[in-house]
């Protein structure tokens, strides 16, 4: 799964439709291979991302979730602090490259 689609179901507020969009545009990316399309195929391109906003933004609204809707800023929170438990703060020697010293 691409790393810059993040999950868009069950949250208060609901995800706009620019988020439903953004991820759209991932998505065809990722399967195009590419972040912009040469002249011949950017009518498909473009084509593709609103067929597929179409049916994400038809699929985040009709999914039904018995769990409480996530909080935005707290999921942010949660998702930075696994990236410093993965990685190490900026600037700690653990989250350095290992390099070889002349």
């Amino acid at each position: 799964m691409c790393r810059n689609i993040k999950v868009l179901a069950n949250f208060a507020p609901p995800a706009t439709d620019d988020e439903i969009r953004a991820s759209a545009l991932q998505f065809v990316r990722k399967l195009s291979g590419t972040t912009k399309p040469s002249r011949a195929n950017e009518v498909v391109f473009n084509q593709a991302i609103e067929d597929v906003t179409a049916a994400a933004e038809k699929l985040v609204r009709s999914l039904v979730s018995n769990a409480p809707p996530r909080n935005r800023d707290e999921e942010a929170r949660k998702a930075k602090e696994r990236a410093r438990e993965r990685y190490g703060a900026p600037g700690d020697a653990s989250s350095e490259r290992s390099r070889v010293e002349p």
